[in-house]
């Protein structure tokens, strides 16, 4: 009885806030209220995150007690926001939930976190989206089990005049490809207002191709560029990403604990040297110091960057490092990609560079990793911990 005492008083405690007035009534955002710092508007999934702990994954039909349980606001672009409105970007995010508890709840956690919930759209019927996410405290793994939303977002949502406003001022877009059909319209608008635009390529998802077409920025999952191109190697496929889409300036893929690699677009002047991407990857590897436990980065000089059977490419690769967490202080790595994700926004909103973004977006990662749930750890800018990496 007294685990499910605890799972109702905690999901009362979250939804209990917004019960007393109508979510229609109270969508303002203390963002709105810092009119000198870049804005970002991101579209995409949010939900509300359910998350339970266990001293190891259960096999089938076992019955097993939780070690700990939380539940708070979830979603790939509704922590990636978060993230960018606690680094000190006004954060404007669009989406969609039900007028239930779980619907207000995930707009008053929004805007406590300063994020702008003005542009939702709110259905009266339906249900909010939400997700069961088991934490393995043997591996340091999640599971997640998601229910979407229901009715889904459509374009016929959209008014016009909400996609303008919400448009307005914005420095830089950012979409998960969920709820794609009304995202590629702000996506289009966005586009044509010549704002740039980064893509979250998780996975493979109906209207990524889309997405990346349009995108400016990209930040992939380890699988997603080799199941994207076919290219035998990642470093390969990061050179087939950015032949096939010419308009993307830099693609970064995310390799959990073993850091990140990105290839950032340059002029070829014709006067600069011709290596193997792979082999150039390696040569980067070598110079890092694995005694340094901190987020650390190192970068080729501009090469042209050819891959076996793809093509070449002119550009400067990047390879970054993972902070070393202690295994102490490792509790969930529920959300650690929206967070270096959210960090990466901050990162072109403030003109950061690579070598100095990348130990940054990881940095911003590691910590949000030291609590339970893909939010409670993201840090704000003034956290001392992210010092050394803005200087």
């Amino acid at each position: 009885m007294t685990a499910i005492y605890s799972t109702t008083t905690m999901l009362s405690n979250f939804f209990s806030s917004s019960s007393s007035r109508s979510i229609r009534s109270n969508m303002t955002s203390s963002a709105s209220n810092q009119p000198d710092n870049p804005t970002v508007l991101g579209f995409g999934g949010v939900s509300v995150d359910l998350l339970a702990t266990v001293a190891s994954f259960p096999n089938p039909d076992d019955k097993i007690r939780s070690t700990s349980m939380k539940v708070q606001g979830g979603g790939n672009a509704g922590n990636a926001l978060t993230c960018a409105a606690r680094l000190g970007l006004n954060a404007r995010l669009m989406s969609k939930i039900a007028n239930d508890a779980q619907g207000k709840g995930v707009l008053e956690e929004l805007q406590a976190d300063g994020v702008d919930v003005s542009f939702f759209v709110v259905s009266e019927d339906g249900n909010s989206p939400f997700t069961y996410v088991i934490v393995d405290n043997q591996t340091k793994t999640r599971t997640c089990i998601h229910t979407p939303g229901s009715p889904p977002m459509v374009p016929t949502d959209l008014k016009s005049s909400t996609l303008l406003s919400a448009l307005e001022g914005v420095k830089l877009c950012y979409f998960d490809v969920r709820l794609h059909e009304t995202a590629l319209v702000v996506a289009n608008e966005a586009n044509r207002r010549s704002i740039p635009i980064l893509i979250d390529a998780e996975r493979i998802r109906e209207g990524l191709d889309d997405f990346l077409n349009l995108s400016d920025y990209v930040v992939c999952s380890s699988n997603l560029p080799q199941a994207w191109t076919g290219a035998a190697t990642i470093p390969s496929a990061l050179v087939s990403m950015l032949l096939k889409l010419p308009r993307v300036k830099f693609v970064i893929v995310t390799l959990g604990a073993n850091g990140c690699i990105m290839l950032e677009r340059n002029i070829d002047n014709g006067q600069v040297e011709e290596m193997d991407v792979d082999n150039l990857l390696e040569l980067l590897k070598q110079k890092i110091d694995s005694r340094k436990t901190a987020p650390t980065c190192v970068s080729s000089d501009i090469t042209r960057l050819q891959a076996k059977g793809v093509g070449t490419v002119c550009g400067r690769l990047f390879f970054g490092t993972a902070e070393k967490i202690p295994g102490s202080e490792l509790v969930d790595t529920t959300g650690a990609g929206d967070a270096f994700i959210g960090a990466i926004l901050y990162a072109i909103c403030t003109n950061l560079p690579p070598e100095q973004m990348l130990p940054f977006a990881a940095q911003v990662a590691a910590i949000s990793c030291r609590d339970l749930g893909a939010r409670t750890g993201l840090p704000h800018i003034s956290d001392p911990r992210l010092t050394p990496f803005l200087g």
